[in-house]
Order: C-alpha cells, then structure tokens, then sequence
C-alpha cells in the first residue's frame, strides 16, 4: 500500500535533530514564551520576507486572533471563499460576524475575484482569501480592489507554505497571514501550532497581547485575550525543519510536473500548470465525475487517496442557516475533487507506479 501520507517518514530525516531539540527544551524547565519561540518566530518572518512573525497554538487561532485585533464592529461581513476547509470561516461566525461566501474561479478552486466586488456592501470589513492546495490565491486583483473599498485583506496560508505569488512569498502579501504547522503541513510540528505573519507592527503587537490573555507585563491585562501560544517544543521542532522546507517543495514540485505531463486520464480535470515553480504542492487535488469508482480502483491497487472536501460549509451542520446557498461550482467541486499522493518521501518508482494506475483506470471503464 502507497499511504497518501505517512508522517513517520516524513520526519525520520529529522529524528535524531528533533529528539535533541526536544531534550533541550525539557531540560530547560521554559517550556511557553522562551527562546525557541522567538527563534522561530524571527526565522520564520525571515523566510517568508516579512516584518512580524507571532507564534499561536493552531491555524484557526491565528486567524481568530488577526480578526480580534482588527476590531471589527458587531455584524461585519466578511468576504470569505466557498471552497474551503471549515477552519477558514470558523472564526468568523465564532467572532459573530457574518461569512459572505464567493464562489471560486473553476480553473484553480481558488476565491474568484471578479467575483467579490458584487459582494460587497456598508457593512463590509475584510476578504479572507485561502492559498488552497498549496497555491496562492490571485492576490494582486483582490489587493487592488480591497484598497478601492478601505477592506482588509487576510489571507489563510495553511497549506502553502513557501509559495510564491508574483516573486512575494506567501505570507508577506495580505494585510496580515494566518499559517498552521498542523504536522500534515508543509512545514509541520508533532502537534497543533500555528503563527500570524504581518508587515503591521500595531497589528503583530496586538496579537501577542491577545494570545496571552491579553497581556504583555504578567497580571496586567490590556485586552480580553485568549490562550494560544505556540509552546517550546514545538517551535524547537519547526526550528529544525523549516531549512528542509525549499528542498521538500521543490520535490513536490517535480512530482506535480510529473503528474500533470505522464497522466493521461479522459474526464479527468488536473489543477492548473501555469505556477508548476511558485506553488507549494501541498496537495495535488484532481476532480472526476465518478470519483468514487476511481477512488476504489486507486484502492485495489494499493494507493491510498483522500478527498479535500467532501461537504462544502454551507452544506455542514454547522452552518445551516446557509443551506439554501446556490453555490453550484464550489458544490461541483466538492463532489468530484480527489486528492492524489503528493510528499516530498515519495520514492520515483511509487510515482510512475502511481501515475501508470491511474492511466490504467481508462480501461477499467
């Protein structure tokens, strides 16, 4: 069985560095807002071109903390995309502001921006794009029209670490970025953390008020803050993993060039090849009309998939206030997308076995 992710193999070139940089941590009795941390977060800021990095607990705090520290007024709307993972529009509702959902662009599955603008009224305050996939959303359209409106821009980077958009990394694009190290991520810790990446010093400030319930000088509280802090072990961790990150993406990158030219499937719809170099590959997502028949006929021969997503959000529990959206290209989606093994441990012969059984399904049909 090729797995569609095996994380002890994803981290084994890296045991022994990790285990030592665990140990220490331990046996430094500083385990929350030390020394590692702010290694990280000035490293991470570096590679990514921007002023401010601030560490947090997860993905979804880092956005919930950048919408916290904006201030938004009571029943803000905020444009966010359709097709995405839950935790992107979660702390919107969560902060009791109201998602307006937009439709992606066919072609890359990302927020359409000639879309957004119909969208927007008084009440709105920001646009949430998300670098879905590992690409980046079409930014310099969204900036502009952002600048036209007085919106903040924040942009969910959850899954493109390292990608680029125009010769900017991701993460120094939007008004402010919110990234996971969720350990399935291009860059990935050994358990939740995320972090908050901004060019505004007020804003990067802000955060690492509110992160520590709302404090700076300990016992003295500024803000209503929550807790979310990204702790020492696992700044430790991303530490020793993030110089791999470039080299990792650029293996990504050669599968993906690899899957977009070798596989040959009719019906089958591929992401777009236009960024093969700047995307970050995170996952290589294809859509079928039957999908389930392919997913089982990749299962029989020992590859493993996944689908990124099978509900949208406005068809979850969660938000049934919006399930009356007529959202026909995000449901389209949702309904067809497979995600196909993609890592940077992939051996060259699971990916020509991969890329030829795939072929193969034509003659299953």
């Amino acid at each position: 069985m090729i797995p569609f992710l095996d994380l002890n193999e994803v981290n084994a070139p890296y045991l022994h560095a990790i285990e030592e940089a665990s140990l220490r941590v331990i046996r430094s009795g500083w385990y929350i807002l030390g020394n590692e941390l702010k290694a990280f977060e000035e490293s991470f800021a570096t590679y990514c071109h921007v002023a401010h990095c601030v560490g947090v607990a997860n993905g979804l705090d880092a956005i919930t903390l950048i919408l916290m520290a904006y201030g938004f007024p009571e029943e803000s709307e905020i444009i966010v995309p359709a097709n995405t993972y839950i935790a992107s529009v979660l702390p919107v509702a969560y902060l009791g502001f109201k998602p307006i959902f937009v439709e992606p662009d066919p072609a890359t599955m990302l927020l359409d921006p000639d879309k957004i603008a119909e969208k927007i009224t008084s009440k709105t305050r920001a646009i949430i794009t998300v670098d879905l996939y590992g690409r980046s959303c079409e930014m310099e359209p969204v900036m502009a029209l952002a600048r036209t409106y007085g919106l903040k821009v924040i942009t969910d980077a959850a899954q493109a670490h390292g990608a680029i958009y125009k010769n900017k990394k991701a993460g120094s694009i939007a008004d402010a970025t919110a990234f996971s190290f969720y350990p399935t991520k291009n860059l990935g810790a050994l358990g939740d953390a995320g972090a908050v990446t901004t060019a505004d010093e007020a804003l990067a400030e802000k955060i690492r008020f509110l992160r520590n319930y709302g404090s700076k000088v300990r016992y003295k509280n500024d803000y209503q803050g929550v807790n979310s802090r990204m702790d020492e072990i696992q700044a430790a961790i991303l530490n020793v993993k993030l110089p791999f990150l470039d080299p990792e993406n650029d293996r990504r990158r050669r599968i993906a060039a690899r899957y977009l030219s070798e596989i040959n499937v009719k019906d089958l719809v591929f992401p777009p090849a236009d960024r093969i170099e700047d995307d970050a590959w995170h996952l290589f997502v294809v859509r079928h009309p039957d999908r389930s028949k392919l997913i089982a006929h990749l299962d029989a021969h020992g590859i493993q998939t996944n689908v990124h997503y099978p509900l949208p959000i406005h068809k979850q529990q969660a938000f049934l206030e919006y399930r009356d959206l007529k959202l026909p290209v995000t449901e389209k989606i949702h309904d067809e997308a497979i995600s196909l093994p993609l890592n940077a441990v992939l051996t060259d012969e699971e990916v020509t076995y991969i890329i030829q059984t795939v072929n193969h399904f034509d003659c299953q049909q």
